[in-house]
């Protein structure tokens, strides 16, 4: 008998309360095993029945039964080992001694570890835990001294559920242990999603559809692929949707400088049409009204004449009376009884008709054709090669421009008497007096402006004017062959093609007439460029990377650039125009 129990200990069966052999063991439904008395005097007492070594909660006291089983294996065991149990004076069936339960209750003692099945083939015996006692030691079996070596432990399987050993346990030693239970995870519950061991599953995942975590493994891991093509697919559908709506955005921007062009083209004509008409219409008013002046004028001295001598004819008459001389007044009276020679003034009246009728179906024809292509524009818009002039660029727009930079400088022999050149001719400045300086043909002595030594007569230039601070200007190119000498009209017709600014914030193109633009904000350097093939003269407003306006001409000769810093208005705009150099814009 001490061969068998050489492989059994005393701890073994101890009960974790009285920490001495079983005495009519008894097991919870969690699986531990203690002494039916101690088990019982432990929950006395107590409103809430808690097991002593996992802490599993009943929310009703169980109905305990002798472990039969466990009970009759240990008393062979003590019989093997000549231990019997001396029971204490307090109790027949336990022998535990007053207040020790709550002791006890304070400090537990640690649940002893799990031992896994294995075979030992050398020792022909085989250690096998005990499924109808859980915790508990494992128990000795003779095994047959010879013969092959005994199968793989017996493998149990319920439907549609996992497949599970005896050998678990052993398993499980790697594994992440289970907080209750103190076993390995290694189970997969579909039902809760959860992983658990196998205690769990025993106790709170009946009828639930449970799997190893090696077989949920293989399954998730044939999922991975789908997922990650789906979350591929998602990845390319946006990256797709950002690359198309870049091409809205840019799409938008070309239909945006489109439609202002041609805006700015269609109300323009129709400004300049009606300003071109009520200038005319109040020309020909002005006419018509002095005309009638002069007339009435006229008519009112004739008659006036014509009344003075009807007057003297009546006053002779009116002496004629008083005569007593007849034969005198018989002689008399036929030369005044005729009335003198007199217009017929019935039908004569002034003319109060202006001529304006003509002005006004002129207006309406124009006015007409505007109304026609409005309607043109609001069925279809605006037609795809319209883009000039255009009052807003995108700031790509002057990057690609000022690429095209060129070195300007002024020259000095066409400046007006009163400007005041830097030494380095990059900077104008209007002064107070005229200088003493040469009258050759090339000098403006009227328009106070200077032109730029460099000629333009093919390619693209741009330039850079610092304007700020000044409440006037003129900037922009001229024909070489402009008249320089007494007043000049500034109007492309005549060579000049520039923009102007006046009282500060009036900003206008000298077109014929002059066209008004609002700026927003306010430009501090104003960017030229010029397209000589093209016959395109634009302007930019270098700080905000805005395109101002754009002049579509055709040159004909070399053209160069044109300065004016405007009269300084007693100090109020005596700042300088200033030529920077070009900073590529970021």
């Amino acid at each position: 008998m001490s061969i068998y129990g050489s492989f059994l200990s005393d701890e073994q069966f101890q009960c974790s309360i009285c920490l001495d052999a079983f005495i009519n063991p008894s097991s919870t439904p969690c699986g531990h095993s203690f002494c039916m008395a101690c088990i019982s005097r432990y929950w006395d007492g107590s409103k809430v029945c808690q097991c002593p070594l996992c802490k599993k909660t009943f929310q009703k006291r169980p109905d305990l039964q002798i472990n039969r089983t466990l009970r009759e294996i240990t008393d062979q065991f003590r019989s093997m080992r000549g231990v019997g149990r001396e029971k204490k004076s307090e109790g027949a069936d336990g022998g535990i001694p007053n207040g020790f339960f709550d002791e006890l209750k304070k400090k537990l003692p640690r649940p002893l570890p799990k031992i896994p099945v294995k075979w030992n083939h050398e020792a022909t015996d085989t250690t096998l835990m005990a499924s109808s006692v859980p915790n508990s030691s494992p128990i000795a079996f003779m095994m047959p001294p010879s013969g092959p070596p005994p199968p793989p432990p017996p493998t149990y399987r319920t439907s549609n559920r996992r497949r599970f050993t005896v050998t678990g346990a052993a398993s499980s030693q790697s594994l992440p242990l289970c907080e209750i239970h103190h076993r390995g995870i290694m189970i997969y519950c579909r039902t809760d999603r959860l992983c658990i061991c196998p205690d769990c599953e025993t106790e709170d995942h009946k009828d639930h559809d449970t799997v190893t975590v090696e077989d949920q493994w293989r399954d998730t891991k044939a999922q991975l692929s789908v997922s990650e093509k789906e979350i591929q697919d998602m990845i390319r559908q946006r990256i797709g949707k950002i690359e198309e709506i870049k091409m809205s955005v840019a799409e938008l921007e070309l239909t945006f400088e489109r439609d202002t062009a041609g805006s700015v083209c269609l109300f323009s004509a129709l400004v300049s049409a009606i300003q071109r008409s009520q200038a005319e219409l109040m020309e020909v008013m002005e006419m018509s009204r002095r005309a009638g002046e002069h007339q009435a004028d006229a008519m009112i001295r004739q008659l006036e004449l014509e009344v003075e001598e009807l007057r003297r004819r009546e006053k002779a008459l009116a002496e004629l009376t008083q005569l007593d001389d007849a034969l005198h007044g018989v002689k008399t009276f036929p030369v005044l009884a005729n009335p003198p020679p007199a217009k017929d003034w019935s039908c004569v009246s002034v003319n109060s008709d202006l001529g304006t009728g003509t002005i006004y179906r002129s207006l309406a024809v124009q006015v007409e054709r505007f109304q026609k292509e409005l309607r043109t524009v609001a069925e279809t818009g605006f037609p795809t090669l319209v883009l000039e002039p255009s009052p807003v660029r995108t700031q790509s727009r002057i990057k690609r421009v000022q690429e095209y930079a060129v070195d300007v400088t002024m020259d000095c022999n066409t400046s007006h008497p009163r400007l005041i050149l830097s030494e380095d001719m990059k900077s104008v400045r209007c002064g107070d007096r005229h200088q003493l300086l040469p009258d050759n043909p090339e000098r403006f002595d009227r328009v106070v402006c200077v032109l730029g030594r460099e000629t333009i007569s093919s390619g693209r230039h741009y330039w850079e004017v610092e304007v700020g601070g000044k409440t006037d200007w003129d900037l922009g190119v001229a024909k070489q062959s402009v008249n320089r000498k007494g007043k000049i009209d500034v109007t492309p017709s005549n060579g000049y093609w520039f923009l102007s600014l006046r009282d500060k914030n009036k900003y206008a193109f000298r077109t014929e007439p002059s066209t008004d633009v609002p700026v927003n904000l306010r430009p501090q350097k104003i960017g030229v460029f010029v397209d000589y093939e093209k016959g395109q003269v634009s302007f930019y407003n270098v700080d905000s990377k805005i395109h101002i306006y754009t002049f579509n001409d055709t040159f004909s000769e070399c053209i160069h650039p044109f300065f004016s810093p405007c009269t300084n208005k007693s100090g109020k705009n005596d700042g300088p125009l200033i030529i920077t150099p070009v900073t590529l814009t970021e």
